[in-house]
């Protein structure tokens, strides 16, 4: 990456206070470009629009980073629209994100970088979401911590497509107070703007910065940032993550009432709607927080959400479809990252009994998925004497007419395939997954 090097650059030593005037040039120092090069590659992601991959991205900054860097200089970059790809919600619907190209997602990443100490600071410290350091465990347990207190009734403030209607006046107008570089706003504006493309045509966009861009989260929380200093000022108790809001207080009335403040407050100040299908005033168990619940105890326990089981499940289930006529041992080491990375982020909960009951339905789903490769009572009776199962026991079982269901939960398909075979093959256990994240985050903060 020769052109960012030497003469380009002020060195690799971390400055103080940014000057508000000075900011673009900082983006361009050495140390930060290395850093945002870094941080891209190590994120991998797929190409943009033009196809230029990750891998690419060095070699293509060697030869074109000057060309670049004197276009940014003078106002004439122009960002490349943005590969828009639908991925499905949990709940229904879609969620659009804004694949920007290799390039772009390295300035963006090194805009980030320089903007977001700016901001860091200054933000609540009751927002938790795309801040370094902060995390959805540490949301839900403060959550845990103003049921606990006595706030047993929360407003759950759901944001209506919050990262495709945010308004770039509004937003512009957010990031101006501490961003005074005009090279840096038109920049961030060309940003914003920059069209959507879909089936080779470009769509201009006039509102939203979709998710898929280093700049977007930042873009967000500035702007929430007004949300955030609202609640503080009436003295409110809340947890923000992204977009996710949840106010808690003492009653019912209390909450219609914030709701109905903070709806006017959201619409006429920063722009955004609150869907009133998806918000409501509820005790916080009947709510789904980040995935998670709470208990009903006076000490209310953390809880994996009971409609997060379900989409567990139902993500399953299709890893299963997919999984019909695989070999076994190849099917569980591809639901490892699956199965390790919901244990890790769900560790946080203490009610551990759903992880139990999870490693069990898995095992029945696998044991079902067995069956139904045997697809012949003549094919199920010979694989059942061959797990060990004696010929009389094997014959009956395979002929027994029930459907594939049922025989994984039988006894015969338990002792044919019993747990601590499948745990040979490669199956991995939730519950256990579970206690050593949880055991590994207890030693980190002690």
């Amino acid at each position: 990456m020769a052109p960012v090097s030497g003469s380009n650059f002020r060195g690799n030593q971390e400055p103080t206070e940014p000057e508000p005037e000075d900011l673009i040039e900082r983006m361009f120092e050495r140390g930060n470009l290395l850093k945002a090069l870094q941080a891209v590659e190590a994120n991998q992601g797929a190409a943009g629009i033009d196809g230029l991959e990750v891998g690419q991205l060095r070699k293509h900054l060697r030869v074109h980073w000057e060309e670049i860097k004197e276009q940014i200089l003078s106002g004439t970059y122009e960002p490349r629209p943005v590969r828009r790809v639908d991925i499905p919600k949990p709940g229904g619907g879609t969620r659009m994100l804004g694949i920007p190209t290799v390039l772009d997602r390295f300035i963006q990443q090194a805009i980030h970088q320089i903007l977001s100490p700016i901001w860091e600071m200054g933000f609540s410290p009751h927002s938790y979401g795309f801040r370094p350091g902060r995390s959805a465990a540490q949301a839900v347990k403060a959550a845990q911590e103003q049921v606990q207190s006595g706030k047993r009734w929360v407003v759950d403030l759901d944001l209506e497509k919050f990262f495709d209607r945010v308004n770039h006046d509004v937003m512009m107008a957010r990031v101006a107070r501490k961003v005074k570089d005009r090279r840096l706003l038109k920049l961030i504006r060309r940003y914003l703007a920059s069209g959507i493309m879909q089936h080779g045509l470009v769509e201009p966009r006039s509102e939203g910065t979709p998710q898929g861009g280093p700049l977007s989260p930042l873009l967000s929380n500035i702007l929430l940032d007004d949300l955030d200093q609202e609640l503080e000022q009436r003295g409110h108790r809340f947890c923000r993550y992204a977009d996710d809001c949840n106010v808690y207080v003492g009653s019912q009335r209390a909450g219609e009432r914030v709701m109905a403040s903070l709806t006017r407050f959201l619409r006429e100040q920063l722009k955004l709607t609150v869907n009133p299908k998806k918000s409501a005033v509820d005790r916080p168990w009947n709510r789904k927080f980040l995935g998670f619940s709470l208990t009903t105890h006076r000490a209310s326990r953390v809880r994996v959400a009971p409609q997060t089981v379900e989409r567990f499940k139902e993500a399953m289930r299709q890893k299963f479809r997919e999984g019909r006529g695989r070999n076994l041992r190849a099917f569980l080491e591809s639901l490892k990252p699956k199965l390790r990375g919901w244990a890790s982020y769900f560790s946080v909960a203490e009610t551990k009994q759903v992880f139990e009951a999870l490693d069990q339905w898995l095992r029945r789903k696998l044991r079902c998925l067995e069956w139904r490769k045997w697809k012949k009572p003549r094919t199920r009776m010979r694989k059942l004497t061959a797990l060990g199962l004696d010929r009389g026991r094997a014959r009956e079982s395979a002929f027994n007419g029930r459907g594939p269901w049922w025989n994984a939960g039988a006894a015969h398909m338990n002792a044919a395939l019993p747990t601590a075979h499948l745990r040979k093959l490669g199956l991995i256990s939730l519950m256990e997954e579970v206690n050593w994240f949880a055991t590994l985050r207890e030693q980190r903060a002690s």
